[in-house]
């Protein structure tokens, strides 16, 4: 089979016979098979590539398709099967991204966080939650990024630098464990760390409690009163649960008159599932 797409038309060929057509226009679909070729699932395989390339069976984006209300039971039993549900006098699709670590903790710091200031990713990786400081921060704040391994700070200065945003951030190699020495105390409106391993790189050099704990105090220092320290922990085969199970033991160890503290469980995920949590200091 092969699907042959001209514009907002999809086409569905069998051995060069065209058994099916699409439409996508405005984020409306249009489905038809070939009464001789229906009830052999070709409409599920067409309707499914169509919402596929559009973005429709990525968890990680947004997306809303809507249909006509189809008569027929097959088109009905089609159209519930890839979650179109009846509003009003047609169908509608409608997903939102699904939620994670990380994602939750953006949200968190973009509703409580104002531009300017100074902003410091502590375990910058491939630069995805620098570049996002970055654009918290502003043109009038400045954030640094931290890491150990010298192919984060350049992937994290390069990515930077595509998006417009070396003026606002830039990466240095320094291991988290030595936070303070380049951050005063009392100075950073916020700290963020993403424990674990570099994405893409080998999975044997990864954040350890040993390191991880002074560095998560060191934050603390460097925060001002009002300040966010958000950190994901993970656990898991490779990297076991010492440094999740450390550095719970450091948040709840936090005393209540300084420090507010907040561990954010994902209650039906699995236990090995990534764990946000917050610290803000009074």
């Amino acid at each position: 089979m092969e699907i042959r797409q001209e514009g907002c038309q999809y086409t569905l060929y069998k051995e060069q016979t065209a058994i099916g057509a699409a439409r996508l226009e405005a984020g409306h679909v249009w489905v038809e098979i070939d009464p001789a070729w229906r009830q052999r699932g070709y409409g599920s395989y067409l309707l499914k590539e169509l919402l596929r390339q559009n973005g429709g069976l990525d968890p990680k984006q947004k997306s809303h398709f809507t249909a006509a209300l189809p008569e027929e039971e097959a088109a009905r039993a089609l159209a519930t099967k890839f979650d179109f549900v009846p509003a009003g006098d047609r169908l509608v699709r409608r997903r939102v991204p699904d939620l994670s670590a990380v994602g939750f903790c953006h949200d968190f710091l973009a509703a409580r966080l104002a531009p300017g200031g100074l902003y410091i990713d502590a375990t910058c990786g491939n630069g995805h939650d620098t570049e996002f400081l970055c654009r918290l921060a502003g043109p009038s704040g400045r954030v640094l990024a931290l890491d150990i391994q010298q192919q984060a700070v350049d992937a994290t200065n390069a990515r930077l630098a595509q998006a417009g945003l070396d003026g606002i951030g830039r990466a240095v190699r320094q291991d988290h464990a030595r936070l303070g020495e380049v951050a005063a105390p009392n100075s950073a409106d916020c700290v963020v760390f993403n424990f674990g391993w570099l994405p893409g790189a080998a999975h044997n050099v990864h954040s350890t409690a040993e390191g991880s704990i002074p560095a998560l105090q060191a934050a603390l220092t460097a925060l001002k009163p009002g300040g966010i320290l958000a950190a994901v922990l993970y656990s898991g085969q490779v990297i076991g649960s010492g440094e999740k199970e450390a550095a719970l033991a450091f948040f709840r160890a936090l005393p209540l008159t300084r420090y507010t503290v907040l561990v954010c469980e994902f209650a039906n995920w699995a236990d090995t599932a990534p764990l946000p949590c917050f610290i803000i200091k009074k």
